[in-house]
């Protein structure tokens, strides 16, 4: 069968997360054709007939079936029920491997990628979704190249995005892909958003500091670090002397207590802090990196970016709350 570009079919899952459910058809529901762009035909159907349940205890009535997107040159899941939940349905999982083998664009948008990863469209591929399923997405799927800092993920007739307001990065990305950055930023202005927004998900990756009550030599060196991370003399030595290990013994002690290298996770909780301390105060950015162990902001600036994958200052211009 022919797919249609303009044709683009929305399939919505029972029990889905409204906002995930509504990005999709927000974004292509824009007429282009007054300015010579494009102007798509949004079919939303149903994985069942009837009623569909939400998170927010509204219902939807999808007006399509299934059937209907067999047209559709792109095909996407927005958003799906949390992991655990009812099974997908066959038929759902089969419109998705068909559009695919037919050639359509598949997109799944936050957990929506559950969805394509059980069809077995992302086998091989790199794909993401929301940070908070992470980790149950790549042990339920360890075929799939899990990317953990993405808004979303492009691997050309498959494209998978982060939670929530990410699926609106995904789709402005297909819009601007597919036909152009005015469109996009023409969608983004209706949609008064940014057209591309900087940074991956880490940003908003929310990363406590577990409880560290252990007599374990590790965690105490842990201990040491958190009451001293503004020290800037702090260092893997000094942390392996708290431990009273060797620093052979506390490198390999410590990456099977936390998974990776001291200086690693150092440097991790020191960026960390730098993040609550940008979020909550308006102190200068010399005084913020010396609060956190670096010297000044600018050996601050390349730890903060690559660990959070946006600059400093982009991240308190978002996150300041004083």
């Amino acid at each position: 069968m022919t797919r249609d570009p303009a044709v683009v079919g929305i399939v919505v899952g029972d029990d889905a997360p409204i906002l995930e459910v509504a990005v999709a058809p927000r974004v292509f529901g824009i007429d282009h054709s007054r300015r010579g762009g494009p102007r798509f035909d949004v079919r939303t159907a149903g994985e069942r007939p009837g009623p569909l349940a939400t998170t927010a205890g509204i219902a939807l009535q999808a007006p399509h079936a299934l059937e209907d997107l067999d047209e559709a040159g792109v095909v996407i899941v927005p958003g799906w029920r949390v992991p655990g939940g009812a099974e997908t349905d066959p038929r759902v999982l089969e419109v998705v491997r068909r559009a695919h083998a037919e050639g359509a664009t598949v997109v799944g948008l936050c957990l929506g990628a559950f969805v394509l990863a059980e069809a077995g469209l992302l086998d091989g591929r790199r794909a993401t979704t929301h940070w908070l399923v992470l980790d149950e997405f790549a042990g339920r799927f360890p075929e799939v190249e899990v990317v953990h800092d993405a808004l979303f993920v492009d691997e050309g007739t498959v494209v998978t995005s982060a939670g929530s307001a990410a699926g609106l990065d995904a789709c402005l990305h297909l819009l601007r892909r597919e036909h152009g950055p005015e469109v996009a930023n023409a969608t983004a202005r209706a949609l008064v958003v940014a057209p591309q927004r900087a940074g991956g998900q880490a940003q908003f990756v929310e990363q406590p500091v577990p409880p560290l009550d252990s007599a374990d030599p590790v965690t105490t060196a842990m201990r040491h670090a958190l009451e001293h991370l503004d020290d800037p003399a702090l260092d893997v030595a000094r942390l392996a002397g708290v431990a009273c290990l060797s620093r052979r013994s506390f490198d390999r002690r410590f990456r099977e207590t936390a998974g990776c290298s001291p200086l690693q996770w150092l440097l991790h909780q020191r960026v960390l802090r730098a993040q609550h301390i940008l979020a909550t105060t308006t102190l200068p950015m010399d005084a913020v990196a010396r609060s956190c162990g670096f010297a000044d902001g600018v050996a601050l600036r390349p730890h903060f970016r690559r660990v959070v994958g946006v600059p400093p200052q982009a991240y308190r211009a978002t996150f300041r709350t004083a």
